[in-house]
């Protein structure tokens, strides 16, 4: 029996995603988000936590949305599973890295500002429509994406 392994997290994208492609002409793009916790401590105090992940998307259409829409600073809510790479160093130490490997991106609406205000308004529903049809086109594609990246993934 498999054990469980999904997450579900939500957070702003830092920076520009990186796409690259694999040997075999796979594209993977990775997303860094960053995710706040918000507490208090025993004093009564606001704390405020940040963590910063590491999101990869594999395959072409999966990879090409995000990286299209991807926009630093734009809420994403992610799906997926947590994956650890293990390697040696140069001076033969261990090291490791978890990061999320996503099954599905929900990307919350951007908002721009009016000219000659402050007021905000949010994305077109036509754009927003559009991004969940290609959502929901990708999610059809993503069994086929999955398997090709376990073929690929290194242990």
């Amino acid at each position: 029996m498999n054990k469980l392994n999904q997450i579900v997290i939500e957070g702003n994208v830092v920076r520009t995603p990186l796409v690259k492609e694999t040997a075999r002409g796979t594209k993977v793009c990775t997303m860094p988000i960053a995710v706040d916790r918000l507490y208090r401590d025993r004093e009564g105090n606001s704390i405020k936590e940040v963590g910063f992940y590491d999101v990869e998307a594999w395959g072409d259409q999966f990879g090409s949305m995000i990286e299209k829409h991807g926009v630093k600073g734009r809420g994403v809510r992610v799906v997926g599973r947590l994956k650890q790479d293990r390697w040696k160093t140069a001076d033969g130490r261990s090291a490791s890295k978890i990061f999320i490997v996503a099954e599905h991106v929900d990307f919350k609406p951007l908002f721009t500002q009016r000219q000659g205000g402050d007021s905000r308004e949010g994305a077109s529903a036509s754009a927003d429509e559009e991004l969940q049809a290609e959502i929901n086109n990708l999610e059809e594609a993503a069994a086929g994406i999955r398997a090709e990246a376990e073929e690929q993934a290194v242990f």
